[in-house]
């Protein structure tokens, strides 16, 4: 079932770890995590999420001139996604300044839509939007060796779960379709809610930005275990990683390594340090580049 992955230590740690798992650890234990940016899916040259806001911005940017003079809408409106990039790899590396201007922005731009009306916008979105530079529907920039790997954990009695900095309604409305994980099963960065005349309404109030160290206080909040395999790609994954790795029994922490240039990215920004962790405690490294035979399907 991991047809899509070479021979070689990481396959062999997985598969391994899954067999110990299947002997020692009851089915309903069997907990896997996974953040999706950069780890199911694709995150350059812009988050896929960024393309979504960034296109509504750039809205109010030409309805309002007053917003096109500031961030983060003046990026919006010259098309400068380097910016929005960068805001978020300052916050993987503790810097949190240009972040703070991007999310005013963010929480503000789909503010008073209903629930549903929300995730139209967001299917909307991705049936027609295209990666800028692979060519390819977002929808089909889930990565074919990670949605193997989901698929060979479930056989073997896991539930895996999406925990994602990302926003948990932006990404509800196609993980069911890309990775057969259903909406109840994502745990994401989300805004506020009102229930107003019989109606779930969202806010500007943000309710959980799911990077670090909460994301260890989420999964344990949202699914009430301690997970024992969990993949990420970044430092805001490390507290997860950690906390899958400190558990009695069994368990596998992963990381997705961004080295191939020719089939996808060669990056290191904002993942130094979680690196140098899966170095020093034996953490298992997915090589896009030497472990998969294919990045996307």
């Amino acid at each position: 079932m991991l047809d899509s992955w070479n021979d070689g230590p990481t396959k062999s740690a997985i598969v391994d770890f899954v067999g110990r798992a299947t002997e020692q650890v009851a089915p309903e234990e069997r907990v896997a995590v996974f953040d999706n940016d950069g780890t199911l899916w694709c995150e350059k040259p812009a988050y896929i999420q960024l393309d979504f806001l960034v296109r509504r911005l750039a809205e109010q940017a030409a309805a309002d001139p007053a917003l096109a003079a500031k961030q983060p809408y003046t990026a919006a409106a010259s098309g400068d996604l380097a910016w929005f990039g960068d805001a978020v790899t300052k916050h993987y590396n503790g810097d949190d300044s240009a972040l703070k201007v991007l999310a005013g922005g963010i929480l503000s731009a789909y503010a008073g839509l209903t629930v549903e009306d929300h995730a139209a916008r967001i299917k909307a979105f991705f049936a027609e939007a295209q990666h800028p530079t692979l060519g390819r529907p977002y929808t089909r920039c889930g990565y074919q060796p990670m949605i193997e790997l989901l698929r060979y954990l479930e056989a073997n009695g896991f539930t895996n779960y999406i925990v994602s900095g990302g926003g948990r309604d932006f990404m509800r409305p196609v993980t069911t379709s890309m990775y057969g994980v259903p909406p109840e099963r994502v745990i994401g960065s989300s805004v506020g809610l009102d229930f107003v005349d019989g109606q779930l309404k969202t806010t500007a109030t943000p309710e959980f930005l799911n990077d670090g160290p909460v994301k260890a206080v989420r999964i344990w909040g949202r699914i009430g275990r301690r997970p024992i395999f969990a993949a990420g790609n970044s430092n805001g994954d490390i507290q997860m990683l950690e906390y899958t790795d400190s558990g009695p029994g069994p368990s596998l922490s992963m990381l997705v390594r961004h080295d191939d240039s020719d089939r996808e990215f060669d990056y290191t920004a904002g993942a130094e340090k979680v690196l140098g962790l899966a170095t020093e405690r034996g953490w298992a490294v997915a090589s896009m580049r030497d472990d998969w035979t294919t990045v996307f399907d």
